[in-house]
């Protein structure tokens, strides 16, 4: 019981830890609002100063209209000036070589660039510019530097109150207003990196609140500009009030919300299906609750508009493909409690994956195979995509609506990229799901083979019980497929030794009954060798690795039953009735209807070969009988099963037998003419 009870809370602790160090630190807004509804709790004001913070349609609009007052940003090119320069003393100037070339320099330093009319068309008007010189930007007003005829007519000015000389001809002549290029060049990545870097020349807030500034009174209805204020309150809250408190208590509360969510899990299992707490399907419902846990954490750390994202529709279909839907919706609230506590719209995403999980899971029995996958992907998204809208209604704002919308449509489709993960999880946690179960019923598997070459007899009485089994399932609402694959593989111990067993004593002659099994073995031997196969078949189910489900038929086909003709023998050669027990097989009671409809074909295959009449009353008898004495020896009493689903088998059986052996018509022989 110890060890049962620390192989349940390990795991459950791993989990805890881990949402402990993942949960955010931060305090969670504690008002739910809306703008145009009514303010539905106290009185509030400002504990603290904060600023009014300007929504995104106001940013958006100022940046609209900021866009022509962005400042250009150009680079000063050495390179161009000292070319210019260079060329220019090489020319035939005369006297005036000297003149010209400090001219020049002088109208360099200062800068040029192209005319108005010349210039690139996505240089915006400014009447200051930035120049980078020396890797240092400086801001300069566009008059302190020369456009290219700013700078020809500027040169020939200088020059003509040197001289007599027609010095524009001079220097059309030797090719001079050619020369000087523009060295100041456009950067349109720097100018439009410094104009978002710098906010657009305009500031992200549009004003102040004090503490103890009223900001909304209860009962009042939720304009724009309270919204605005809450919304910029709820920023401030979040990303400070939650380390304005003790340590100790912020710490303290994160472990007792990690332990609620751990112990929420445990009692759904506890209450919704307790039988998992024994197989592998416990580590998987917790890993699959640990990575939807981690996933809800992490997109909430990184950009809440993520969550829209999480496919945790795929935790349920993941869920359901091992599980019952009725235990599987309340597995499914727990997937979800995560994100009910810790999103700011928790309430409304938790409605949303909640309504649209039940509405896939029901239609997915329907959409399983191949590409109407995606037709349920696409349901999914349209009940999510009309939630979402019918729960934000007036409050939507375009570019939210459309980008929340393609999140939640590429979670749909996760949906449908991550189910195939499901047959990996059924390998690693050797889970059985339909798939895998219609495989294992194929009789042309290996392990099928084998007993039907070495214990024939025991594979034609599989195949019966398997026949009975699945006919009684079908009617009582019993999963057909698992009670097949049970019934096929409950005898499968008994290959190790197939002579023990009277099905298969046809293989030695009739009249050689020295090489009979039992012939020479005393009861108790006999009894011995015939229960070891329960054993014997757990052995070859582990090292075949049949799944947990398959094995539990194995180990409750016979529960702790008696070998009935050994004993009786035993007592008719004056045994001792006190060692009744070792003449009981040592096995598990059954716990399910499946193992229960396994138990009975198994048991009325085997004794309805000695009915020797074939009437109604008699079928109703037999199974009466065996049903009785099964009762009688306690087997059912661990068993989910009411007294009205017992009778329903019981009928089933009995319609099933009046089947099977019905009278058929004596044809009489025909008669020849002899000659």
């Amino acid at each position: 019981m110890k060890r049962e009870l620390v192989a349940r809370i390990v795991p459950l602790a791993a989990i805890f830890l881990v949402i402990v160090f993942l949960m955010p630190r931060n305090s969670k807004f504690p008002y739910d609002y809306r703008k145009g509804r009514e303010w539905k709790y106290e009185t509030l004001f400002a504990q603290f100063d904060f600023p009014i913070y300007k929504t995104e349609d106001q940013i958006r609009e100022e940046r609209n209209s900021s866009s022509g007052s962005m400042i250009p940003y150009y680079k000063y090119s050495e390179e161009t000036a000292a070319r210019a320069i260079s060329s220019i003393e090489r020319l035939p100037l005369g006297s005036l070589r000297r003149a010209v070339v400090a001219e020049v320099r002088s109208i360099y330093d200062k800068g040029v660039m192209d005319d108005r009319n010349h210039r690139q068309d996505n240089v915006p008007e400014s009447d200051v510019i930035y120049v980078q010189k020396d890797k240092r930007a400086v801001k300069y007003p566009v008059t302190e530097v020369y456009s290219l005829s700013d700078a020809r007519d500027k040169l020939l000015s200088d020059l003509s109150g040197m001289t007599r000389l027609n010095v524009d001809s001079l220097l059309r002549k030797n090719g001079v207003y050619e020369l000087i290029a523009p060295n100041l060049v456009y950067d349109q990545q720097t100018t439009e990196l410094v104009h978002e870097e710098s906010g657009g020349g305009f500031s992200p807030t549009s004003g102040y609140v004090t503490a103890g500034q009223l900001i909304v009174s209860e009962g009042e209805i939720v304009t724009a500009e309270i919204e605005q204020m809450l919304d910029s309150y709820k920023r401030e809250f979040e990303a400070n009030v939650g380390y304005l408190g003790p340590p100790v208590l912020i710490v303290l509360g994160n472990l007792v919300i990690a332990a609620a969510l751990v112990a929420l899990l445990y009692f759904v299992i506890v209450f919704a299906c307790p039988e998992i707490f024994s197989d592998s399907r416990y580590p998987y419902i917790l890993l699959l609750f640990l990575l939807f846990s981690l996933l809800t954490l992490l997109m909430l750390k990184a950009n809440e508009r993520l969550i829209y994202a999480v496919p945790y529709t795929l935790s349920l279909l993941m869920m359901q493909t091992f599980l019952p839907p009725r235990k599987v919706v309340p597995l499914y609230v727990a997937m979800l409690s995560p994100l009910l506590l810790f999103s700011h719209d928790g309430a409304v995403l938790f409605a949303m994956f909640f309504v649209a999980g039940l509405v896939v899971l029901h239609l997915f029995k329907y959409f399983q195979q191949g590409w109407r996958q995606f037709i349920a992907a696409s349901i999914t998204f349209g009940v999510l995509a009309l939630l979402y809208l019918g729960f934000r209604g007036a409050d939507l704002v375009a570019g939210s609506v459309w980008s929340s919308l393609l999140s939640l449509f590429a979670g749909s489709m996760l949906t449908v990229a991550g189910y195939p993960l499901t047959y990996l999880f059924e390998k690693l946690f050797n889970l059985v799901s339909d798939s895998r179960l219609i495989e294992l019923s194929d009789t042309s598997n290996s392990l099928i083979r084998e007993l039907e070459q070495k214990a024939p007899g025991t594979f034609q009485h599989s195949l019966q019980v398997m026949n009975m089994a699945d006919f009684v399932a079908r009617a009582v609402g019993v999963n057909p497929e698992l009670v097949r694959v049970g019934a096929l593989y409950h005898d499968i111990g008994k290959m190790n030794n197939p002579l023990c067993f009277v099905e298969n004593e046809f293989i030695v002659p009739k009249d050689d009954e020295e090489h009979k099994y039992h012939s020479g073995l005393s009861p108790l031997q006999s009894a011995h060798d015939i229960i070891r196969h329960v054993s014997d078949g757990l052995e070859i189910a582990r090292k075949n690795r049949l799944p947990r489900a398959v094995m539990d038929f194995i180990e409750t086909h016979h529960g702790t039953t008696t070998v009935s003709f050994f004993y009786d023998k035993f007592l008719k050669e004056g045994g001792d009735p006190s060692r009744k027990a070792e003449f009981c097989y040592p096995g598990v009671k059954p716990k399910t209807r499946a193992q229960i409809i396994l138990m009975l074909c198994d048991s009325i295959e085997a004794a309805s070969r000695t009915l020797k009449s074939n009437t109604q009353q008699a079928y109703s008898d037999f199974v009466e009988r065996i049903v009785a004495g099964k009762l009688a020896e306690g087997q059912f009493d661990d068993a989910d099963i009411t007294i009205s689903e017992l009778n329903r088998v019981k009928e089933t059986l009995k319609q099933y037998l009046a089947q099977l052996n019905h009278e058929r018509v004596v044809y009489p022989k025909t008669k020849t003419n002899k000659k």
